[in-house]
C-alpha cells in the first residue's frame, strides 16, 4: 500500500513549489525566431497527453499545494477543445489563479469563453508594433490580429493582461519605449525578457544579440522614472511602476540576474515530461505513470513528490559556449 504523499511540494533546497506551467501542445500558428526552427517537426499526436490526462495532472498538482496554473504551448489556444480543459481547471477547489500565455492570435474569438471559464490573467507575446517586423519575427503572424485579440480580451473583462517582449539587439531593441508607451496607453502590464538560449539555431549569434535588463531599464530611464515595486507575481519578473500608472513594468533576467534561489515552479510538457528546471534536462515521465496506472491519483502524486529531489539548485544555459538545452521553447512550455 502506498503512503499518503505530502501536501506541499518542497525541493531539497527548501523551495516550495506552488506554481505549475502546463503545456497543452507543442504546435503553434507562429514560428517566432527565438522560439522554434522555421521548419519544425511536431510531436505525433499519440505522444501528446489527452486533455483528460492534463485535467487529471492539474488535480494532482493542486492536491499537492499548487495554487497557480499557467497553460502554455506552443500556442495553447490552437489545441482542439482546449476550452474543456480550461473549464475543468478553472473549477478546481484550491486553485487561486488560472492563467494563459498566448501569442494572441485566437483571442478575438476565444476571449469571452476564456473569461467565463475563470481566466483572469493573460500573458500575450508582443515583440514589435511594426507590421512588417512583427511578421519577420513571428515568420507567419499578423500584428493586426494580435492587437484585435488584446482589445477583445480587455472587452471580455480579463482583469490583468501582460505583454511579454523579448528584446534582441539589432532586431527590435529600438522598440523598448514604443512598446512601453503602448502598454501604458492600454493600461497593460509589460515584461521585458532576456532571450533564453533554448534550442540550437544557426541564423544568428544569440550571445551577441543579448540585451540585458539593465540596458532596457537605462533606455526607459531616459524618458520615465522607474520606481521599484515590492509587488510580485508567480513568475520571475521584478516589477517597477511609473508615476500613478496602473501598469507594472517587469524585467525577466535569466542571464544578468539569476532568480533561481526563489524558484517556485515546475513545468510539464505536452507529452507529460515533468521538467524541474527551464535551463536543465532533469525530468520525470509522468505520462508513463498515468498510462501504467490509469486514474491512480496516489501513484501520480507520489511520482510528483519524489521528483522534487531532482530539482537542481540553478540553471546553466551554456556549456562550452554552446546551448546546453537543445529542446526549443515550444517543446518546453513558456
Amino acid at each position: 500500500m502506498q503512503s499518503e504523499p505530502q501536501t506541499v511540494l518542497e525541493d531539497r533546497f527548501g523551495r516550495v513549489v506552488d506554481y505549475l506551467r502546463l503545456s497543452v501542445t507543442d504546435r503553434c500558428d507562429f514560428r517566432c525566431v527565438y522560439c522554434m526552427a522555421e521548419d519544425m517537426r511536431f510531436l505525433p499526436r499519440q505522444q501528446v497527453l489527452t486533455l483528460e490526462e492534463m485535467a487529471f495532472l492539474g488535480r494532482a498538482f493542486v492536491s499537492l499545494g499548487v495554487r497557480r496554473i499557467r497553460l502554455t504551448g506552443g500556442e495553447p489556444l490552437v489545441r482542439r477543445d482546449v476550452l474543456m480543459l480550461v473549464r475543468q481547471l478553472g473549477a478546481l477547489d484550491g486553485l487561486d489563479e488560472l492563467t494563459i500565455t498566448t501569442n494572441g492570435s485566437q483571442l478575438k474569438t476565444m476571449a469571452p469563453a476564456l473569461a467565463s471559464a475563470g481566466v483572469r490573467r493573460l500573458n500575450i507575446s508582443l515583440d514589435s508594433l511594426h507590421p512588417e517586423r512583427f511578421s519577420a519575427i513571428t515568420r507567419t503572424g499578423k500584428l493586426a490580429q494580435v492587437l484585435a485579440g488584446i482589445d477583445a480580451a480587455q472587452k471580455a473583462g480579463i482583469s490583468r493582461i501582460k505583454l511579454n517582449s523579448v528584446i534582441v539587439r539589432d532586431l527590435n531593441d529600438d522598440e523598448v519605449l514604443p512598446l512601453l508607451d503602448f502598454a501604458l496607453e492600454k493600461g497593460l502590464d509589460i515584461s521585458y525578457i532576456e532571450e533564453m538560449p533554448l534550442g540550437q539555431i544557426d541564423c544568428r549569434d544569440r550571445r551577441g544579440g543579448l540585451v540585458s535588463s539593465e540596458e532596457v531599464r537605462a533606455l526607459i530611464g531616459e524618458r520615465y522614472q522607474l520606481l521599484p515595486s515590492t509587488e510580485t507575481s508567480a513568475g520571475p519578473s521584478r516589477y517597477y511602476r511609473i508615476g500613478s500608472s496602473k501598469s507594472r513594468i517587469g524585467f525577466i533576467s535569466p542571464h544578468s540576474h539569476n532568480f533561481c534561489d526563489s524558484c517556485n515552479r515546475v513545468r510539464v510538457t505536452c507529452e507529460g515530461r515533468l521538467l524541474l528546471c527551464l535551463g536543465n534536462e532533469h525530468s520525470v515521465d509522468l505520462r508513463a505513470v498515468m498510462r501504467r496506472y490509469p486514474q491512480d491519483m496516489p501513484a501520480l502524486q507520489n511520482a510528483i513528490v519524489n521528483a522534487m529531489a531532482l530539482k537542481p539548485e540553478r540553471h546553466y544555459f551554456y556549456h562550452d559556449d554552446k546551448p546546453q538545452v537543445l529542446r526549443f521553447m515550444n517543446a518546453t512550455g513558456g
